[in-house]
């Protein structure tokens, strides 16, 4: 009758992903949970946890992820569902999609960015098709 729901293997090691410094991927990344990349990444990410390039890190492609934290340097398209920090030694340079923003004085951020809650919008346009059926 009532069913406990199944842990994935990562959530109950705590675990995240790590691309470590030196190293260098060509291609695209999609993970259901967190990841640190301090290394370069020239493609596309998509993850279901967050995010977090290292001062070291360099990410050329699209992001898709639920928070960042980015300390490197970022070129390209990132769309973040709730809250993107930008520390201080960032470099950002592109489109910015996110929920909450929090950039810190210092950063290079040359982008176009939009604020929006996506969860909210996704569920209220749910709501309105239910409504409608």
């Amino acid at each position: 009758m009532f069913q406990k729901s199944q842990k994935s293997y990562t959530d109950l090691l705590g675990k995240t992903n790590r691309i470590v410094e030196g190293t260098s991927i060509n291609g695209n990344i999609i993970s259901p949970a967190d990841f640190r990349l301090d290394g370069h990444l020239i493609g596309n990410f998509q993850s279901k946890g967050k995010l977090v390039i290292g001062p070291a890190g360099l990410v050329k492609g699209d992001i898709v992820c639920k928070n960042a934290d980015i300390e490197g340097r970022f070129e390209g398209k990132i769309q973040v569902l709730e809250t993107l920090n930008i520390k201080s030694k960032a470099v950002i340079i592109g489109d910015v999609v996110c929920g909450k923003l929090s950039v810190e004085p210092g950063a290079e951020f040359s982008a176009t960015c939009v604020m929006k809650n996506i969860q909210k919008s996704h569920s209220n346009e749910q709501h309105t098709e239910e409504k409608a059926q």
